[in-house]
């Protein structure tokens, strides 16, 4: 299994989904010199062995079906709507037919305090189209099937959603 944890900061997903499969190649990428080296050593102080590269979500510079899982912790409310596309395009490109994407970020409010939050939310980032509800439709217009929130949970931001899309068998 090759995993890449898209936009993966400091690594602390990166170096969990590591140690929760020590079998799989795991890839850190992230568009921040500088909290690249404290993932690298943070995995150096965790004794895992890990990649971690540097470069920005729309322009992954993998090969076509290079990943079996590509995760996102929330990094996609960062992106301008048309980076997102770019994003989720780029995405689609590198997952193996079959390949899934989990991304766990800012989902449609789903009550009264989460859409309180959410008039705040929406005006600060870049949040306003995760908090409309649309990224299940972007991702499909990426080409992406098989696209469903898993679960939502009520946070201090706002709602936080986790979504997962698949790529289509060949």
């Amino acid at each position: 299994m090759i995993i890449l944890d898209l936009g993966c900061g400091t690594g602390t997903l990166t170096i969990l989904i590591k140690q929760s499969q020590p079998t799989a190649d795991v890839v850190g990428f992230d568009g921040d010199p500088q909290v690249l080296e404290i993932a690298r050593a943070k995995a150096a102080q965790e004794n895992v062995n890990l990649t971690f590269d540097q470069g920005m979500a729309y322009q992954l510079p993998y090969p076509d079906n290079s990943f079996d899982r590509v995760f996102s912790s929330l990094v996609l409310h960062h992106l301008t709507t048309q980076d997102r596309r770019r994003a989720l395009e780029q995405v689609y490109r590198v997952l193996k037919p079959g390949g899934e994407f989990w991304i766990i970020d800012f989902g449609k409010p789903h009550n009264a305090l989460a859409f309180v939050i959410s008039l705040v939310m929406r005006n600060l980032e870049r949040t306003s189209d995760l908090i409309a509800g649309l990224l299940p439709e972007q991702l499909r217009r990426a080409g992406f099937e098989q696209v469903e929130q898993r679960e939502r949970f009520m946070t201090l931001f706002g709602t936080i959603a986790l979504y997962r899309a698949r790529k289509a068998e060949l």
